[in-house]
């Protein structure tokens, strides 16, 4: 009795603390499918891999909802996921934070799916009228190397403006009650928020790519190749079903969102882009943000993000 008790009490202080991380991680409760050994995966309320769910196309999944990519990758690093969905800076900032992971999956370029929202009765006209002004944005998040740019571009540098990091539930109320000058955000948040009185100052053609990426734990590769390798050929129908059938699309995303279908439809008009392979340069591209976090002491030191590549995959992709 002595010895068996605190082994119990010890298993369920384990069971508890698994629980409490994925809480910790951002994600919502998991629809568990298949036990201990169904692919455990991360999405996002947009992203090819909300399709892939909103389908039912995966029934072998444990699906896990987060809010933005820098909690998809804390999962990653706690082991609550096996692969998740994030956008080109969130495994960067990983990266730097050693969190271990390989990038298996990308999308073709969404510049319009982010973008920095103003009021029109603000009287700002152009980026440059944001400086000495609030910006609000996800730390971590693509948007995050998207104002990085547009600073470069307008010749501008981080101190010409209040930096607000605010999660995308705390940036829309902030943007709407006028405690910020602008709102950098992606898709649906962006679309959502396309009100009237809203302007669109700038997306990122032109100066940001805003690919999707899928990164997926080494473990996970180890132990669960044949599964990862299924999910993405299943990941690609599924877009590329998406791409043909764009109000259908919409239907059935609009639920998953728990956006209006009309919302779903425009958002998804600018932003759902086919499944691709990673090759060397998209490696060379994520470098290319990475050295630039880094030289803005955005994160603590270089990190060699090409080296995260793994195009085992590529075959069901193309």
């Amino acid at each position: 009795m002595g010895v068996g008790v605190p082994r119990f009490l010890m298993s369920l202080v384990g069971v508890l603390a698994l629980l409490l991380g994925g809480v910790a991680c951002g994600g919502e409760a998991s629809q568990a499918a298949g036990g201990d050994q169904a692919l455990r995966v991360g999405y996002q309320r947009f992203g090819g891999l909300a399709l892939v769910k909103a389908r039912g196309a995966a029934p072998q999944v444990a699906w896990s909802l987060f809010e933005s990519g820098p909690a998809v990758t804390e999962a990653l690093k706690a082991g609550a996921i096996d692969i998740g969905i994030t956008g080109e800076a969130p495994p960067i900032f990983a990266a730097a934070g050693k969190t271990d992971f390989r990038i298996i999956s990308t999308s073709a370029e969404v510049p319009q799916g982010e973008a920095v929202l103003v009021k029109e009765s603000s009287g700002i006209k152009t980026f440059k009228d944001l400086k000495g002004r609030s910006i609000a944005l996800n730390k971590g998040s693509n948007v995050n190397w998207l104002l990085v740019r547009l600073l470069e571009t307008n010749g501008m540098s981080i101190d010409d403006v209040s930096v607000k990091y605010l999660k995308p539930a705390e940036g829309r109320p902030a943007f709407d009650n006028g405690q910020v000058d602008a709102w950098i955000i992606w898709d649906p948040y962006f679309a959502l928020a396309e009100q009237p009185g809203v302007k669109v100052l700038a997306d990122a053609t032109g100066l940001a790519g805003n690919r999707e990426y899928v990164l997926a734990s080494p473990a996970a590769l180890t132990e669960k190749s044949a599964q990862i390798k299924q999910f993405l050929q299943k990941y690609r129908e599924v877009t590329d079903w998406g791409i043909a059938h764009p109000d259908d699309r919409a239907r059935a995303l609009a639920p998953e969102l728990n956006i209006p279908e009309d919302v779903a439809k425009r958002a998804l008009a600018r932003s759902a882009k086919p499944v691709a392979p990673v090759t060397p340069a998209i490696g060379a591209e994520l470098q290319h943000i990475a050295d630039g976090f880094a030289s803005l002491a955005l994160i603590p030191g270089k990190v060699d993000i090409a080296a995260r590549i793994d195009d085992r995959f590529s075959e069901v992709l193309r």
